[in-house]
């Protein structure tokens, strides 16, 4: 299942009374998944410059961020 998919299913079936308002549900939805992004890319290392590694940057903690923002944007499945 795609993140966007569980976030509107979790809106759904929370106490806001949203469903009655056309669009609502992807209003709440597109904050928090914004404030998500901020903190993924918050805790990504900083890029490699000029192609090589200078000491700050991890290769597995920035290929597991893109892979958690690529959920998020519901380009790829949720892993269970």
């Amino acid at each position: 299942m795609k993140f966007p998919e569980l976030l509107l299913e979790a809106i759904n079936r929370s106490e806001i009374p949203l469903r009655f308002e056309p669009g609502a549900d992807e209003s709440v939805a597109a904050p928090v998944t914004e404030l998500i992004r901020a903190w993924l890319l918050a805790h990504a290392p900083p890029a490699s410059r000029g192609g090589s590694d200078h000491g700050g940057s991890d290769p597995g903690r920035r290929a597991l961020i893109d892979e958690l923002l690529q959920e998020l944007d519901g380009a790829r499945d949720v892993q269970a």
